[in-house]
């Protein structure tokens, strides 16, 4: 069974930066995307970033020029490095993962088949 483990999150003032960390075990598919979704308190989920089997990303325009997301070479361990953070940043994040090479968009990325039970962000 494919397992995702996210840490790194935490409490930050506005402006701070963190980067949160998926530790992913257990993936046998040759192609698969990984990545973060959040979930605002009272709202639905949002997708942030997403990374493809071959290494193209995609980001959400509400966190453009402050989030970046990477993985290691054994695509066993993402990032999400969050900077310039803002009050609106605040969520729960997620790690996801879906059987498919490439992704389509952001909003697809909270639908992933595999997710992790998440790390709270919170800004102040």
């Amino acid at each position: 069974d494919v397992q995702l483990v996210e840490s790194g999150g935490g409490s930050v003032e506005v402006g701070g930066s963190l980067r949160l960390s998926c530790a992913a075990s257990g993936i046998t598919y040759r192609s698969y995307s990984m990545g973060w979704f959040r979930q605002k308190p009272g709202l639905g989920r949002e997708g942030v970033a997403a990374i493809d089997t071959r290494g193209s990303v995609t980001i959400a325009d509400s966190v453009k020029g402050r989030f970046s997301i990477s993985k290691d070479n054994a695509g066993s361990t993402l990032y999400l490095q969050v900077n310039s953070l803002e009050i609106e940043d605040t969520a729960m994040y997620y790690c996801a993962v879906q059987t498919k090479a490439t992704v389509d968009t952001v909003i697809a990325i909270p639908d992933f088949r595999f997710r992790g039970q998440g790390t709270q962000v919170t800004v102040s």
